[in-house]
C-alpha cells in the first residue's frame, strides 16, 4: 500500500480494506489489485457475475450549443449524428496522430456529452478538450471528483441488476445508456464495459457508492474483482489498455482501430492530416496476438524474435489466460515480418509462439 499522501482514495476505499483487498497505487488511486484470487475473480465474471470500482475514471462533461461540433473537432470519431442515450468509443490524437487518450463518449442530452477518460491521462484530456472547444459554444466541465464508478459484468449482470431498478435494462442495447434509480439512488446506467462479457457500469453521486456497491455485492455469487482480473478479461478480450497497446508513439490505425477513425466526416478535425496520411500508406508495424506452446508468459517490453533470433517486434501485454489454460500475450510486429517460427525471448529463453487473430476470447 502507497504511503504518499498525493495518492486519491476512491469513495469505496474503506471497502476495500474491510474486504481485505490488496490495495496497490496505480494512476495516481489506491485501487485493489485483488481480493483473494484473481483466478477466481476473472472466472466469476466469465461464469457468473463480478463487481468492479473504476472511480478512479474520469468524468468531463462538454455542454451547450456547440459541444457537438467541439467534439467532431477534438475527436477522431463522428459524434454529432449520435442519439441521445448512446455511445461510442473514440479517440483523442495529438495533431502528428499519436493517441492522447482512448475515450467512450456518451450523449447525455442534445447539448449534453459526457466524455470518460482513463485515469492516468484526466488531465490531459481535459486540457485539450478546453484548448480545442475554445472557439465553440461549448462549455468544458470535469467532474471526476464528483462521480463514482461501479462495473457489474458477467452474464448474470442483467438478471442480478434487474433487482435493484425498474429500468427496462432488456431494452438497453449496448454502448448506450439511460438515467434510473438503481438500488434507491440516482444512476446512470451504461450498458458498456472492459471485461469481453455482457454487463453495466454505473455513474453515480460519489456519495452514494458505498451503498450501491453494498447492495449488489450482497447477491449471492457476485464477487468484487480487482485490477488483477480486470487486465487479464480485457487482454482475453483483445481490448487494448493505454499506456500498453496505446501511446502518444501508436496511431491508432498501428494499433488496428482505424475504423474509429473518421475521415469522410466535414470537419477537419486535429490530426486529421496525419492519420489521412497514414490510411494510405501500409503501417510500419501491426498489432498481434500470440499463444505461447510453453508455460512460460510473455509480458510486456519482452521482445519478439525470429527464428534466427532477430528482434522482430515487442509485447504490450501479456499474461497467463485462465479461460485458454495457456499464456497469451498481443504485441506489436515490425513491418514485413513473417508470422511462423516466431519466438518471445522470456528471460534469456527463446519461448516459440503462434501468431492468431485478436481477440483471443469471444462471448457467444
Amino acid at each position: 500500500m502507497s504511503a504518499d499522501p498525493t495518492v486519491k482514495k476512491t469513495p469505496l476505499h474503506d471497502v476495500h480494506q474491510d474486504l481485505g483487498a490488496n490495495l496497490v497505487d496505480f494512476a495516481g488511486y489506491l485501487m485493489p489489485l485483488r481480493y483473494a484470487s484473481e483466478t477466481a475473480e476473472h472466472q466469476a465474471v466469465r461464469t457468473g457475475a463480478g463487481l468492479f470500482d473504476l472511480s478512479h475514471m474520469g468524468e468531463i462533461f462538454l455542454s451547450g450549443p456547440g459541444a457537438a461540433d467541439a467534439l467532431d473537432y477534438a475527436l477522431v470519431g463522428n459524434l454529432s449524428p449520435m442519439a441521445v442515450g448512446k455511445a461510442r468509443y473514440t479517440m483523442i490524437c495529438d495533431p502528428d496522430g499519436g493517441v492522447l487518450d482512448d475515450l467512450i463518449v456518451y450523449r447525455l442530452a442534445d447539448e449534453t456529452w459526457m466524455v470518460v477518460a482513463n485515469a492516468a491521462n484526466v488531465a490531459v484530456v481535459r486540457e485539450a478538450l478546453i484548448e480545442r472547444a475554445a472557439g465553440f459554444q461549448a462549455a468544458v466541465d470535469d467532474r471526476s471528483d464528483a462521480y463514482a464508478l461501479i462495473a457489474l459484468q458477467g452474464p448474470r449482470a442483467q438478471e442480478i441488476l434487474t433487482g435493484f431498478t425498474g429500468a427496462p435494462l432488456a431494452d438497453l442495447r449496448y454502448y448506450a445508456i439511460l438515467a434510473d434509480r438503481v438500488a434507491g439512488v440516482d444512476a446512470l446506467i451504461a450498458r458498456t464495459g472492459y471485461t469481453g462479457e455482457d454487463g453495466f457500469e454505473l455513474f453515480v453521486d460519489a456519495s452514494d457508492a458505498v451503498a450501491l456497491w453494498k447492495a449488489l455485492a450482497a447477491v449471492g455469487g457476485v464477487v468484487p474483482a480487482g485490477l488483477s482480473a480486470r487486465d487479464t478479461l480485457r487482454l482475453e478480450a483483445g481490448m487494448p489498455l493505454y499506456g500498453n497497446e496505446l501511446t502518444t508513439e501508436t496511431t491508432p490505425f498501428e494499433a488496428g482501430l482505424g475504423r474509429v477513425v473518421k475521415l469522410d466526416k466535414a470537419v477537419d478535425f486535429v490530426g486529421k492530416a496525419a492519420l489521412a496520411a497514414q490510411a494510405q500508406t501500409p503501417a510500419g508495424r501491426r498489432l498481434v496476438g500470440l499463444v505461447a506452446r510453453g508455460r512460460r508468459a510473455p509480458r510486456k517490453g519482452y521482445q519478439v524474435v525470429t527464428s534466427g533470433g532477430t528482434p522482430c517486434g515487442a509485447v504490450t501485454s501479456g499474461a497467463p489466460s485462465p479461460t485458454l489454460g495457456k499464456p497469451i500475450a498481443m504485441a506489436y510486429l515490425d513491418s514485413g515480418v513473417e508470422e511462423t517460427g516466431l519466438a518471445v525471448d522470456v528471460r534469456g529463453r527463446q519461448e516459440p509462439v503462434d501468431v492468431v487473430a485478436l481477440p483471443f476470447y469471444k462471448r457467444s
